[in-house]
């Protein structure tokens, strides 16, 4: 086979994965919005935090859907890997435009008030623990002080670097060897 029929399987492949990451990084995304909304406007239910912490079961299951559906079965880790990371680049991608929509235009002081109440929190637990609160209202102080764009960008690189370290476990999980496919 030459080496442009190759580029070109290659090219198609790639093609492919990322059309399933971007619509599996909006399903994502959705439900990051929903954990969000969830811990802002009910912040006593642990609804959103269930929620936040499925990410990676909502990734995998996905994952495993795109294996059955679009490739007969079978993933290599590569692969496997290049989805999940396109999922949840996709994923903060529209979480932050969703975010930087609502801090700038909806928020209205809610999201700070909440930062307050839980840098109180933490500097009673801190201060219970005869710790250093200092280092909690300096975090703190920045967050507040954060403009809209900055705290949507933040929460991205937060999201990018949580789907860095989760997408080899996902990978290898999911990872399932075909009868064509050499072992690794």
């Amino acid at each position: 086979m030459s080496i442009f029929a190759l580029d070109m399987i290659f090219s198609e492949a790639l093609i492919q994965l990322k059309a399933f990451a971007r619509q599996d990084g909006l399903i994502l995304a959705l439900v990051w919005l929903a954990s969000f909304l969830t811990v802002l406007f009910i912040p006593k239910s642990t609804i959103g935090s269930l929620l936040a912490m499925a990410t990676p079961f909502i990734v995998g299951w996905r994952l495993n859907r795109f294996r059955n559906y679009a490739l007969g079965g079978y993933i290599s880790f590569r692969r496997g890997l290049a989805y999940s990371l396109y999922t949840f680049f996709y994923a903060s991608l529209l979480f932050c435009l969703a975010q930087y929509v609502y801090f700038r235009y909806l928020d209205h002081g809610l999201f700070t008030s909440i930062l307050i109440m839980t840098e109180k929190v933490m500097t009673e637990a801190y201060q219970a623990q005869k710790l250093d609160p200092s280092d909690v209202q300096t975090v703190f102080g920045q967050l507040i002080s954060f403009k809209p764009i900055q705290l949507s960008f933040f929460f991205m690189v937060q999201n990018l670097v949580l789907g860095l370290m989760m997408s080899p476990l996902i990978a290898i999980l999911s990872w399932r060897r075909g009868p064509f496919q050499r072992k690794m």
